[in-house]
């Protein structure tokens, strides 16, 4: 059991804050002091994350838009696919902030438990939380010097000049294009390398960082570590009642019959946490349940499981509406619409990243975009383990959905000329 990364890393996060609880308890000025030096070991644990953001995001993210537009070029329903894709991304956008804001609205943070989990983090620089102006927002969107901004950490710039280099790359012919899309693929490669020896350590930095919390914070961040992964499952199942109605309501089929459709791979999702182990039952499914064609099925499910996560985005815009929460911050309109743009590209540039790493790249720039520290996110992975298998069911159920709207539309194009 204790060979699951996830498993050690959720041990060191329970130990840390309780070794420090009871040293803030019990032990004398010279332990605490101690602890406050196993801590810098914690920070540089955590640079060791941040350095590699914004090389790993750029390279995933020309290789995966590259990766799409060739998807796009093999035909008309692979168009129509990844139309729906992002109608429902959008969706999923819209419904995750909506909900976020009116969850913690409803059941909002303890003062006192956010104050705790904050406690051994710094606070965010006051020029980072400050809301832009319309204009300036507008003028941001394209960096005047991309590597000054890539050095600046501001992201969302840096994603739309990788998303119009990574467009233009496959105007290139194809004797140029492949090797440049080769060099980003290695570099990602590389990056996603260094990211795994960095998480390797996880359980001794996320050990060393929540010493320091259970130090300064006692017990009282527990309770607010457990509302963050009930609101992020409960984000994640949110969206998948979503799905549930798009196959309903816009591909038109009965609730028992979807219910028994999607049920065992749902199960299945639940239990492997993997999308793409679940390709085979999905296919299945869709074929011998929903009466969906070979050359559907064939075609969309795989396109959805390589460039299709409904739940990334979702769960990745909880995460960072959690930490404002913590910290009290309040981004404006125009960042949380810089987020969503954010989201949706890394939602598509994470796609095939290992767990650990496709969260602290995808929520990352997520928070770095709405002026948020990322000094918790070390923290919230030690539990992401929990919404994960609510992400993965939400995923394989949003894929299917996307099956069964294509399939309808199809069916419904191709009745006139059976009727002819």
């Amino acid at each position: 059991m204790l060979r699951s990364l996830s498993v050690r890393v959720l041990v060191a996060l329970v130990a840390g804050l309780a070794l420090g609880a009871a040293a803030a308890a019990y032990a004398g000025p010279q332990v605490k002091q101690a602890i406050e030096a196993v801590q810098a070991v914690g920070e540089l644990w955590l640079n060791g994350l941040r350095m590699t953001v914004v090389p790993l995001l750029f390279s995933v993210l020309v290789v995966g838009i590259a990766g799409v537009a060739d998807a796009a070029a093999t035909g008309r329903l692979a168009a129509k696919a990844l139309g729906w894709f992002l109608v429902l991304l959008l969706v999923g956008c819209a419904f995750t902030l909506a909900y976020s804001h009116g969850l913690y609205a409803l059941w909002p943070l303890s003062p006192e438990g956010a104050a705790a989990l904050r406690a051994g983090a710094p606070a965010p620089p006051a020029e980072l939380a400050a809301a832009p102006h319309f204009a300036d927002f507008l003028k941001g969107l394209a960096p005047t010097n991309p590597i000054k901004a890539a050095a600046d950490d501001a992201i969302l710039p840096l994603v739309v000049f990788a998303v119009v280099f990574a467009f233009a790359v496959t105007r290139l012919p194809e004797a140029r294009r492949a090797p440049l899309i080769e060099m980003f693929a290695a570099l990602s490669d590389a990056m996603v390398v260094i990211v795994r020896w960095v998480l390797w350590a996880a359980p001794v930095g996320v050990f060393a960082l929540t010493l320091g919390v259970g130090l300064k914070a006692g017990a009282g961040a527990v309770g607010v570590i457990a509302h963050y992964v009930a609101a992020v499952s409960s984000a994640n199942i949110g969206v998948t009642v979503v799905a549930y109605l798009a196959a309903v309501v816009i591909g038109r089929v009965s609730l028992g019959v979807w219910t028994r459709a999607v049920a065992p791979v749902q199960v299945m999702a639940f239990a492997t946490q993997s999308s793409i182990a679940c390709l085979p039952a999905m296919v299945e499914r869709s074929r011998d349940d929903l009466s969906i064609p070979d050359r559907i099925t064939g075609l969309v499910l795989p396109l959805a499981v390589s460039v299709f996560k409904l739940t990334s985005p979702v769960a990745n815009l909880a995460v960072a509406v959690f930490v404002a929460q913590v910290y009290g911050l309040h981004p404006s309109v125009l960042q949380y619409l810089g987020a969503v743009v954010v989201a949706l590209a890394v939602s598509v540039a994470s796609v095939g990243l290992p767990g650990q790493v496709s969260f602290f790249m995808s929520v990352g720039p997520i928070c770095q975009t709405l002026g948020l520290p990322l000094d918790l996110l070390p923290i919230l992975i030690a539990v992401e383990v929990i919404p994960d298998i609510f992400r993965t069911v939400g995923n394989v159920t949003g894929d299917m959905a996307v099956t069964a709207i294509l399939a309808r539309q199809e069916e419904r194009r191709l009745s006139p000329i059976a009727a002819t």
